[in-house]
Formats: C-alpha cells, sequence, structure tokens
C-alpha cells in the first residue's frame, strides 16, 4: 500500500498547473529530446514516482510469505532465492520511470514542465512536498467535522419546518394525518404473506361422460 504522505507528491504537479491548461494527453504520441529530458526533471522533483519504489520489495515480501506458508521447512532458501531473483528484475524500475516521463511529455509542454521543476526545485516548493501530506490530514478532519454539522443543521432545519408545514395542513383537514408505524407494512411483507397463505383447493375435475353405444342391428329375416 502506498503511504499517505506520497499523495502531496503525486498530487503536486497538478495542483502547481491547475490553472494553466493542459496540452493534452491526446496530442500526438511522439514526443522530443526536450519534452522528455523537461519530463524528468520535472518528476525528479516531484518526487511523483518515488511511491512506486516500494513496488518490487513489496511484492518480494508477498511472495516469500506465500511460498513459505507452503514449504515453511525452507523459509531461508526461499527468502534468499525471492530476494535475489527481484534483485534481478531491478533493471525493470527503469521501464516504469521512462513511462512515466512519456506521460508527462505527452501532458504538458516543455515550458509548463520546466516551470514545474523550478518550482519545486525552490524552497517553496520543497516545504509544499514536505507539508502538504500534514496539511491535507487537517483538511480532512476539518471536512469531516464541516459535513457532520451540516447534517445536524440539515436534519432539525427541513425536520422543524416539515413538522410545522403538515401540522397546519393536517389541522386544516387539507391532508390526511399520517399512519402510525405500525401500521406500515412493507409491500415485500405483504407479498411474503400472501404466499403464506394456504392455497384454495382446486375444484375436482369432471369425470368424462359415458359414450354412447350404437344400437345392435336386427338381423334380416330368412326366406
Amino acid at each position: 500500500m502506498l503511504k499517505f504522505a506520497a499523495y502531496g507528491r503525486v498530487a503536486a504537479a497538478a495542483l502547481l498547473v491547475a490553472g494553466m491548461g493542459f496540452a493534452g494527453v491526446s496530442k500526438a504520441a511522439d514526443v522530443t529530446d526536450e519534452q522528455l529530458k523537461a519530463a524528468y526533471a520535472a518528476i525528479k522533483a516531484t518526487g511523483a514516482t518515488v511511491p512506486f519504489d516500494s513496488i518490487l520489495p513489496n511484492i518480494a515480501e508477498q511472495m516469500k510469505a506465500s511460498f513459505i506458508q507452503a514449504s515453511p521447512n525452507y523459509q531461508d532458501i526461499i527468502s534468499s532465492t525471492v530476494d535475489d531473483e527481484a534483485l534481478a528484475l531491478a533493471a525493470r524500475r527503469g521501464d516504469l520511470e521512462k513511462e512515466a516521463a512519456t506521460i508527462y511529455a505527452k501532458t504538458f509542454t516543455a515550458d509548463e514542465l520546466n516551470t514545474i521543476a523550478n518550482f519545486f526545485n525552490s524552497d517553496v516548493g520543497k516545504k509544499f512536498l514536505k507539508d502538504v501530506p500534514l496539511a491535507n490530514r487537517e483538511l480532512f478532519k476539518a471536512a469531516d467535522i464541516w459535513s457532520a454539522g451540516i447534517q445536524r443543521d440539515l436534519s432539525k432545519s427541513a425536520g422543524d419546518k416539515l413538522e410545522k408545514i403538515i401540522g397546519e395542513k393536517i389541522k386544516a383537514g387539507q391532508a390526511p394525518a399520517p399512519l402510525p408505524a405500525e401500521a406500515v407494512q412493507p409491500q415485500a411483507d405483504n407479498a411474503a404473506d400472501a404466499g403464506d397463505a394456504p392455497a384454495k383447493p382446486e375444484a375436482p375435475a369432471k369425470a368424462p361422460a359415458p359414450k354412447e353405444k350404437a344400437p345392435a342391428k336386427t338381423p334380416a329375416p330368412q326366406q
């Protein structure tokens, strides 16, 4: 799981250029060397990909735990083997960094990327990256408190007003009084009750009418 503190780094560039306007990811797929260079500089300054450094170690730890659970008698061998194989894959971390630089280069112009890098390399930018996680935690805490107050006040104000309006209509005979809670039964319960009721016995089938036999022929008189 990525640490919450990384939120400031990942969001930093977006927060800075929110009003600048984006070049758009839908622009041409090819990017210039100048854009890639500026993108790498911006990524390094913002630390946007720092949280990704823990991906491979975390996967390795999960693999070791899984293998050890299956073969607990070989814990040392499993740990050393997985660590060696993970170390062999570490060089592929550069592929993700290149992909990140390409995405940034397609999203921002070279001038925008240079502006981002310059800001986050400044004292103010460094302070932003350092302190924004704490500021965001306090911000979310304040939002939770504010939300609870809004919910409480809206429930009281709307409830009081509805009670007054509906009460006046009931007194004036303009609206029926609300049914007591026990009198209101969900439709699902009604359907269930109906399903539990015994079925009416079916009427017995009528016996088929007997077929009439043709009268026997009278034998012809002998001559």
